[in-house]
């Protein structure tokens, strides 16, 4: 089995390209990094570098194995300056991980809101894919995490936050913009920019274009919803993502329209099981709750919405069928 000295050495190496340069690196002598290396290959059962000119060269397997020595070296480096924060009383007083459309959204503006109001507190805002937020909450690292549902891990406790929904964002002189909803069929004539096939909302979208029988011509794969607004701005297409951003950015020239039949999002309130609760993070919650009032109500679905055909696993879908609208949207 690999020891962290093993891992140390070898990503050292790897960032250098030769013994001296990890010696240096690490402060130590050039012997005690050049036994570590043979140790840690001797461990491993490959041989992780060949020398090429006075340097060593990676073997594909060491280039195979770099990526998670770096993920490892990291975790480690932030423990390092997580240890010095508590040791010099920096550390902020209330931690957050969200998924990147919530951190990036209401979110931090949220967060901007409260310490506008309590200016001596200090906030870690981590932006992550849903899987990290709930690896972050389930190892305290944060006091609280938010993502979207379901989430299924015995090591979490989840409440309900908010209900949303995919929406159609566009410019605000696309034809399409006249509309108060946009039926999915319609979305057939005009190119779509949506999230990557790997992304959670991606089966949902797709799937709500395949019960419509529409092909969609995807013009562009993004992983962030703001990419994806940003693309649709640029004139790239009609962006299918979650609207909440557009709301807190207030990006001109674009608008977002209900999307039917409408793909539901439910976002949680996850915490540590067990995890004693600060009364700051309590009164952070309600704050958040409060702002989220305030949203635009196209912004947000009802609690038992009654014309939702397509949700996320976890979330009831009535059976009733959609609600059609011809409505042209309001202007000015």
């Amino acid at each position: 089995m690999l020891t962290l000295r093993h891992i140390e050495v070898f990503h050292a190496i790897m960032q250098t390209g030769s013994v001296t340069g990890a010696a240096r690196l690490l402060n130590v002598s050039q012997p005690a990094v050049s036994s570590v290396l043979k140790h840690c290959e001797a461990r491993a059962r490959i041989k992780l570098f060949e020398r090429a000119g006075g340097r060593l060269r990676p073997t594909p397997e060491a280039r195979a194995l770099f990526p998670d020595a770096s993920a490892i070296y990291g975790r480690l480096d932030a423990m390092s300056r997580l240890m010095q924060d508590l040791a010099g009383g920096r550390l902020g007083s209330v931690s957050l991980a969200a998924s990147f459309p919530i951190a990036n959204g209401y979110l931090a503006k949220a967060v901007a809101t409260f310490l506008q109001e309590r200016p001596g507190i200090q906030v870690a805002l981590q932006s992550l894919t849903s899987p990290q937020v709930i690896d972050r909450v389930a190892s305290r690292e944060v006091e609280i995490g938010i993502a979207y549902g379901p989430v299924i891990n015995a090591e979490v406790e989840t409440e309900h936050l908010v209900r949303s929904a995919v929406a159609c964002v566009m410019r605000d002189d696309h034809p399409l913009a006249r509309l108060e909803e946009i039926e999915v069929g319609e979305l057939a004539p005009y190119p779509i920019i949506t999230y990557l096939p790997q992304a959670l909302l991606r089966g949902y979208v797709d799937g709500a274009l395949n019960r419509a029988g529409v092909v969609p011509n995807i013009s562009v794969q993004v992983s962030l919803s703001l990419t994806g607004m940003i693309m649709a701005y640029h004139g790239a297409g009609i962006a299918l993502v979650e609207p909440f951003l557009l709301n807190s950015l207030r990006l001109e020239g674009l608008v977002a329209r209900p999307l039917r039949p409408r793909i539901e999002l439910n976002t949680l309130l996850i915490r540590a099981r067990q995890s004693p609760r600060s009364e700051l993070m309590d009164q952070f919650v309600v704050h958040l709750r409060r702002e989220l009032a305030a949203m635009p109500e196209m912004m947000l679905s009802p609690p038992a919405a009654q014309d939702a055909d397509v949700a996320l696993p976890g979330i009831p879908a009535s059976a009733r069928p959609a609600r059609h609208s011809r409505k042209r949207a309001k202007t000015g």
